[in-house]
């Protein structure tokens, strides 16, 4: 466990705040642009309605491949104007997935209506988190008609993709290569949710929907969290509630709670000695993944499988985060630091310091995780004891990988998180076997 934690997933969680680079802008397909003229739109505009002209003919032009051809020699035309190039290097991966038959019809079209759509509409809103409003709800609007038309419902498929999206394109929005690694993204995530088959009702999906969306605009209104942290949580939310149940996701929100409060406990203090969170503590996609990953990929195999393995990986991996957030927050007011490998002191802020009251919170965040998830009777008390031992083990995880590798530059301060947060899980199902 690191007293100072600059972050929950360290500074490499931080979105830079730096002005966007010379000439990005929104107007084009081509992020390295700053023409605004009507000529401009007038082309974007254009090559949006021959891309979807692509999706109104895809169900007629068979085999695949007959129509990926025709997109690839499109994509080479768009690749030689300089404004619609990157929207050329987009298409042309997801033309040829699409001629190989690996991406279905569905994923296919609904990949190309959320880039022409979302991307349309979020250029032509100019206030930022109304931008990406606009995008999700056009990016929605669009894959909902493709639904219709095709004939085939599946908006978990089309949920996830959309979510990704907006998030990558929070994520990505200073890159060149944006559209490209977008259209990636997009494609490959609901392919895997295809390839997953999990059915949800449409009810269920507006429930998570609605909770978990609110839950991340709660956290960027109060400044726990950027835009990217909003789109990241809003996902993981999501899963946690479709994939297993709303108790899920209320254990992930009383770890955010423990975070938030531990976070603010002597601010003042750790700012005059140097140690406290960046941006005041607001999290970006860093530290989401970092704390969420195994207990969201928790969520889902539980939801495929059912296996009670996966209860004890996700308290476990939650008890752990909570855990190392509540040790690195507060045992940083606890006076000077061991060092976890040698035990000699370190300056407050070394990675891989120690001291007594962050490893007394650290147990304490463990058993406020546990105990939730035991009263909300997701786990029964032998597993809920498994998980306590757990949290206390993955956050002095935490501290060995940041004092071996963390210090050495090997991993960054998020890698440090998930390392500790898997190890966390997978200790409190090892300790699941033993006490069960």
């Amino acid at each position: 466990m690191d007293p100072h934690h600059p972050d929950m997933a360290g500074n490499n969680g931080k979105m830079d705040d730096r002005p966007p680079a010379e000439g990005n802008d929104k107007s084009s397909f081509y992020p390295g642009t700053n023409q605004r003229g009507m000529m401009n739109r007038l082309g974007d505009r254009v090559a949006a309605v021959l891309i979807l002209s692509f999706i109104i003919f895809a169900p007629f032009i068979q085999p695949p491949w007959y129509l990926a051809i025709i997109i690839i020699l499109f994509a080479l035309i768009l690749f030689l104007i300089k404004k619609t190039r990157f929207l050329a290097i987009a298409l042309i991966p997801i033309a040829a997935l699409y001629g190989l038959s690996v991406l279905p019809m569905l994923v296919f079209c609904c990949t190309l209506t959320i880039l022409v759509t979302g991307e349309l509409a979020f250029r032509e809103t100019e206030e930022k988190l109304l931008s990406y409003i606009a995008y999700i709800a056009a990016a929605l609007v669009g894959c909902t008609l493709v639904m219709i038309y095709l004939g085939i419902m599946a908006p978990l498929i089309i949920l996830f993709g959309v979510v990704v999206a907006v998030l990558l394109k929070a994520i990505l929005k200073e890159r060149e290569d944006a559209l490209m690694i977008e259209a990636l993204g997009i494609a490959m995530t609901m392919f895997l949710i295809d390839e997953l088959n999990f059915q949800a009702n449409l009810t269920l999906i507006a429930f998570a929907v609605v909770i978990a969306f609110s839950f991340g605009y709660f956290s960027y209104r109060t400044n726990t969290a950027d835009v990217s942290g909003l789109f990241s949580g809003a996902l993981v939310g999501i899963i946690l509630i479709v994939f297993a149940d709303i108790r899920w996701f209320l254990v992930m929100l009383a770890f955010f709670i423990l975070g938030s409060a531990s976070t603010r406990y002597k601010y003042e203090y750790k700012v005059k000695a140097g140690v406290e969170q960046v941006h005041g503590g607001a999290r970006g996609y860093l530290n989401v993944f970092a704390n969420g990953s195994v207990s969201a990929a928790a969520a889902i195999l539980w939801g495929v499988s059912g296996s009670p393995v996966f209860l004890a990986l996700f308290v476990g991996s939650v008890a752990s985060a909570a855990a190392d957030t509540m040790a690195s927050e507060i045992g940083v007011t606890g006076g000077e630091p061991y060092l976890i490998t040698t035990l000699k002191r370190v300056p407050a802020g070394t990675n891989g310091g120690i001291t007594l009251l962050g490893e007394l919170v650290a147990v304490g965040g463990a058993i406020i995780v546990s105990l939730i998830a035991f009263l909300l009777g997701i786990i029964g008390i032998p597993m809920a004891v498994a998980c306590v031992a757990a949290g206390f083990f993955g956050t002095n995880i935490d501290s060995v990988v940041g004092a071996l590798l963390e210090n050495k530059g090997f991993v960054g301060n998020a890698g440090t998180n998930f390392i500790a947060t898997m190890g966390g899980g997978v200790c409190a199902v090892a300790f699941s076997f033993l006490v069960m």
